[in-house]
């Protein structure tokens, strides 16, 4: 059992490495480095150059785009899905058929079938994502119940998985949801999809370690620069030299 434990626990550090950080990494360098790739608003992007460089310049207004990118909105917004793929690539779960539905697996904990979409965090929802969410497992189960194969099927058997994170740090949305469908977070759901009691801790301390190994070849920096450069010849903007 410690054996099989400690490989998977392997494969998904390795996924992480690979498909999140490192592609991080990549695509950082390939695409948020290009000023063609944003948007610009050129009164808010003034503001924000003088508040991070004191000044309106090519590398106040490279930091003004490039920070929020690459540290936010890009990481993110791949995390989540990145985590779905892996769950199906590593044979943890199987991709659900169901719409709305992330992934479907056996809960090595009460032994049930389980229905289940992802959540990256416990702050991860909006007080108006709540009653569509519900609503849309309803509807799920009211069809399911209609197909003999889904005999037995029950609220608690269409679940919301949250990736990190503890319990007492749930959000009040997602605690609005748990009342009718269960909502489970860190240490419980990693125990419940990989049957192991202490998968989620040891996860979390070998990233630290993957983390803390990780070549990064100072990437941030030159994607940075390699904005600012593009910043500083484009017609778009006028320093003051």
């Amino acid at each position: 059992m410690y054996k099989m434990e400690e490989e998977l626990l392997s494969k998904i550090v390795e996924y992480f490495r690979e498909n999140i950080f490192e592609q991080h990494m990549k695509l950082s360098l390939k695409n948020h480095s290009r000023l063609k790739s944003y948007n610009i608003n050129p009164i808010v992007v003034k503001y924000l150059s003088k508040v991070l460089d004191d000044k309106y310049s090519a590398i106040g207004v490279a930091k003004a785009l490039y920070y929020p990118r690459v540290l936010g909105t890009s990481i993110n917004t791949s995390f989540g899905t990145r985590i779905q793929t892996m769950f199906v690539l590593l044979n943890i779960a199987e991709g659900s058929l169901i719409p709305g539905m992330d992934i479907e697996f056996i809960d090595k904990v009460d032994g049930r079938k389980k229905w289940c979409q992802l959540k990256s965090g416990p702050n991860t929802i909006n007080s108006e994502d709540v009653r569509p969410l519900i609503k849309k497992f309803t509807d799920t189960i009211n069809l399911a119940r209609t197909n003999s194969a889904f005999k037995g099927i029950s609220n608690s058997d269409f679940i919301v998985g949250v990736l990190y994170g503890e319990s007492n740090q749930l959000s009040m949305h997602y605690k609005s949801i748990d009342n009718i469908h269960p909502v489970y977070i860190g240490e419980d759901f990693w125990y419940r999809v990989t049957g192991y009691p202490d998968f989620y801790n040891k996860l979390v301390l070998a990233l630290h370690e993957t983390i803390s190994n990780l070549d990064a070849n100072d990437f941030f920096n030159q994607g940075l620069n390699q904005l600012a450069e593009e910043i500083k010849d484009s017609k778009l903007f006028e320093f003051n030299l």
